[in-house]
């Protein structure tokens, strides 16, 4: 997620932040280097203009030049640009005091739409407790109300429809009474992908809105379209005044120049980010927190809000009291792991620790198929094995190796390491520091 910009930025950065003193010419060659890098991220131009201006003229003040850590007050600045960039505050849909709140969900063909409806449902019913209904109004393209039916039942929310014989319009307000008369907190409107040059759909559009008077009008946009992204939020800006932004396929953006600049642009922000396939690969989207990820100041935050939604509080007590008593078995690191797995996958997660993005993640392989080898080799144990993986020895190596599909070897090592882990959880959970050395000279 905006890998090629981050690399670029913190490159830049690193270098004004090593500086002992600021000149105006340094400054200058940043904002150079800062404007080549935006606009080759496909940010608009304009935008790239009105940022680098207003960090230029606040790095020039008296605030910056001559004082201490110069270059720490510049990347300050920066940080504080980006966020205002795309946003400022996060925020989410508003709900009607009066339910059902009703959104209209509106993009281009293949802009991921009908499935951010259902990772949206699912959104709302984990994060808020509502309960939502989808409403099938796109009647054009083959299948499309077979697939939200799908995936709108795998994302817990009960699907409207009325086949693809009716008009969206009628579907629209069908579904609305509907969800009135059900008590619904929330109903999601699935409309037809269309082109932004087709004025029949868009007429169509404007119908449908004004048919049922939706809370908030949500644009679905394709970040990996950059620059035309842009162009099409202008356009159904003119015909349907929509509120927010779910941007999806984010995770596949490496540039990001429709995040940075749809809010300049269009003056609406934007709501939520698809950040995967996956129903749960879904998030609100914080400007803030978005900026400290592109700067590689990381995302701790949203990192600890995961870890709070997978990791129940009575699990993580009896996980510590474990550690601290020297019960944690290979039962327990099977749990662990697998619960890591939830949050997301690994090479996103680094990327949310402070020091770890731009380059530093580049260089990181993360082999997400080690979790599966380590799983096998645990699953091939007896219980007993788990409790006392001291008992694993010559036959058991092997008969463990060959259950798992690995090598002796792979289990000699996943064994020694689960041993030097014990040996620095228990020393942790005690409050002493791990003889590092010990451990070292072991696992040569």
């Amino acid at each position: 997620m905006f890998d090629s910009l981050a690399e670029k930025l913190q490159t830049t950065l690193a270098d004004v932040r090593s500086r002992g003193t600021l000149t105006e010419d340094d400054v200058n060659a940043a904002m150079r280097e800062i404007r080549l890098a935006l606009l080759e991220a496909d940010v608009n131009f304009k935008v790239v203009k009105s940022f680098t201006n207003a960090v230029k003229e606040r790095a020039l003040g008296a605030d910056v030049l001559g004082k201490l850590n110069p270059g720490q007050q510049v990347v300050r600045i920066v940080n504080d640009e980006l966020t205002a960039l795309m946003g400022g505050e996060s925020r989410e849909i508003t709900f009607s005091p009066r339910p059902p709140t009703v959104i209209l969900m509106a993009g281009l063909q293949g802009s991921g739409k009908t499935t951010a409806c259902a990772k949206l449902a699912r959104h709302l019913r984990e994060e808020h407790g509502s309960s939502v209904a989808l409403a099938a109004c796109d009647v054009y393209r083959p299948a499309a109300v077979e697939q939200l039916v799908t995936m709108g039942h795998r994302a817990g929310a009960e699907v409207y429809e009325q086949g693809t014989d009716r008009d969206p319009v009628d579907i629209a307000k069908w579904a609305r009474d509907r969800a009135t008369a059900e008590g619904k907190d929330v109903l999601i409107v699935d409309t037809s992908g269309r082109l932004h040059v087709d004025e029949a759909l868009m007429a169509e559009l404007a119908n449908i809105r004004k048919a049922i008077n939706p809370h908030d009008v949500l644009l679905v946009v394709d970040a990996m379209t950059g620059q035309d992204a842009v162009n099409v939020d202008e356009q159904f800006a003119e015909v349907v005044n929509f509120d927010g932004v779910v941007m999806t396929k984010l995770d596949g953006d490496a540039r990001g120049g429709a995040a940075l600049s749809v809010k300049q642009v269009t003056g609406k922000p934007i709501l939520y980010a698809s950040i995967g396939e996956k129903l749960d690969q879904f998030e609100r989207f914080h400007p803030d927190r978005m900026a400290q990820r592109i700067l590689g100041m990381g995302d701790v935050l949203t990192l600890i809000e995961k870890v709070e939604r997978e990791v129940e509080e009575d699990d993580a007590k009896e996980m510590e009291r474990k550690l601290r008593q020297g019960e944690f078995t290979l039962d327990d690191f099977l749990s662990q792991m697998r619960q890591i797995r939830k949050l997301g996958p690994l090479q996103s997660l680094l990327g949310m620790i402070p020091g770890f993005g731009g380059q530093q993640l580049k260089n990181v392989k993360v082999d997400e198929r080690e979790f599966d080898r380590l799983q096998a080799i645990i699953l091939s144990m007896t219980p007993e094995e788990r409790r006392h993986p001291e008992l694993i020895k010559g036959s058991r190596r092997l008969r463990i190796a060959r259950g798992s599909g690995t090598n002796v070897q792979a289990v000699k090592g996943l064994i020694k390491q689960f041993g030097q882990m014990q040996k620095v959880m228990k020393s942790v959970a005690q409050g002493k520091m791990p003889d590092l050395q010990s451990l070292m000279r072991e696992a040569r």
